[in-house]
């Protein structure tokens, strides 16, 4: 048969006793990577913009929250619909195939934490129909977020029996294809229960988690320590780099440090400011700038030279990057969190420095002395609002994560941005990308129905005031 030719090629290819050709450890690695790195450039082009850690200088339609025209980033609907139908095939493989059900495991775990940032973006999705194109089915049907999160083979779902397989598995076979953790199962473990405290702490304002909470606290098992995140490493050069060492100058110089990020991080004189940013040109000391998100460039054109841009960790030498699934640090913020608010019975105080200390060599800068009893102390004002800061100004570049836990909690205090084409309101929701209203259209029209026009302003099941 030759290499152009097309014909029976997919029954001269298929396996009778295998699901899917793709080899399995094939799939788990390209959805591992795949995921990560997208999300982790969505985070720096768009999510850093409704988080304001950054300002984009030009083509910012989307920093002045116009989130329907998505320009240099703001678009992640492809990237989760494509990394979940690949992972539903892994899963299908490992439920099919008992000799492969080494991966059952890490899929549902992957599923669950993909499917989270689906819906907590977008609201109601398409979940349960979502990823059966095979299957014929092409015009899902939306889901509620609420049965997303808590129905049977919804999210809460997923882990537990996610956690069930792993800690049942006697087969031999060793889980090959896994950047996150080389085949230690243990780490899988681990990183499903920290998902489990996330979203349990995600959805506490709506249902009563805290005896969850306080047994998963309890039994532990979750992420101690840094050794233990769910991350891979970019690399200092091509292929693996972070991408925006690889695009044009000029995209990289259009994003730089927020008016936002500025002041909190030289609040609390934090030695993180020149890790993540660099001088501004013009300074003659040595300065960092920060700009209001949100300008109108076709009046008040800012002045690349006077802002800071993103320091040369995400560009020059990409390799002390890391793209971020799960971390000790953010377990440890959720969990002060719950003990502050009453949810667990916990030193609130000492799991807040824990994750600080983490944070600070998570992003290889030595925590400085006397940090955690100044500036950044844990009773220095609001401690809530402390943790909350600490977490947020961690999870730069981690997809939309810094916008999502300011809408579900109200810190840090993001501003009111300079030229608002959303009525000076910071958005809770992600709208609905243009292709579902063509391709999905019944469906499309029940949900817009319920958010008023696919408005980014109607908030999703979750999201109710502290």
């Amino acid at each position: 048969m030759g290499l152009g030719c097309t014909e029976d090629f997919e029954d001269i290819n298929t396996n009778p006793n295998q699901a899917l050709s793709v080899q399995p450890s094939l799939l788990l690695r390209q959805v591992i990577y795949d995921y990560g790195e997208q999300m982790s450039y969505e985070g720096f082009t768009a999510g850093d913009l409704l988080g304001q850690y950054r300002t984009a200088l030009d083509f910012n339609l989307f920093d002045r929250h116009d989130l329907k025209s998505p320009q240099l980033g703001g678009n992640p609907w492809p990237i989760l619909y494509t990394n979940l139908r690949d992972n539903e095939q892994l899963l299908n493989q490992a439920l099919e195939n008992p000799t492969l059900r080494v991966y059952e495991g890490p899929a549902r775990i992957l599923k669950a934490h993909m499917a989270a940032a689906l819906t907590d973006m977008y609201g109601d999705v398409p979940y349960f129909e979502g990823f059966q194109g095979k299957q014929g089915i092409v015009s899902p049907a939306y889901d509620a977020q609420e049965d997303i999160y808590l129905a049977e083979g919804g999210i809460f779902d997923m882990l537990e029996k996610g956690i069930a397989a792993l800690e049942n598995y006697e087969g031999t076979l060793a889980l090959e294809g896994d950047i996150l953790f080389q085949g230690d199962l243990q780490g899988w473990l681990r990183f499903a229960r920290s998902l489990q405290i996330k979203f349990l702490m995600r959805t506490s304002k709506v249902r009563d988690n805290a005896a969850a909470l306080q047994a998963l606290f309890d039994e532990g098992g979750f992420m101690e320590n840094n050794a233990h995140n769910a991350t891979f490493d970019f690399n200092a050069g091509e292929p693996n780099n972070f991408r925006l060492a690889r695009l044009r100058i000029g995209d990289f110089n259009n994003f730089v440090l927020s008016e936002t990020m500025h002041e909190i991080l030289t609040g609390l004189n934090d030695p993180r400011l020149p890790v993540l940013f660099r001088p501004f040109s013009n300074s003659e000391a040595g300065e960092f700038n920060g700009l209001l998100n949100g300008i109108d460039a076709t009046q008040n054109a800012a002045v690349l030279a006077d802002y800071s841009l993103a320091g040369t960790a995400f560009r020059e030498d990409t390799s002390s990057l890391d793209a971020n699934f799960m971390t000790s640090w953010e377990t440890h913020f959720l969990l002060a969190e719950a003990a502050a608010r009453g949810l667990i019975a916990a030193d609130a105080q000492a799991l807040y420095e824990t994750g600080v200390a983490q944070v600070f060599a998570y992003w290889n800068t030595p925590l400085p002395e006397g940090y955690l009893t100044t500036t950044a102390a844990y009773a220095n004002g609001n401690p809530l609002e402390n943790i909350i800061t600490q977490k947020w100004i961690a999870n730069i570049i981690n997809g939309y994560e810094g916008w999502i836990e300011y809408r579900r909690t109200g810190f840090p205090r993001l501003k009111t941005i300079a030229a608002s084409l959303n009525k000076d309101l910071i958005p809770v929701r992600m709208p609905y990308p243009a292709e579902e209203q063509a391709l999905n259209a019944a469906n499309y029209e029940a949900a817009a129905a319920k958010t008023d026009g696919n408005s980014i302003n109607v908030e999703v099941w979750w999201n109710v005031p502290l």
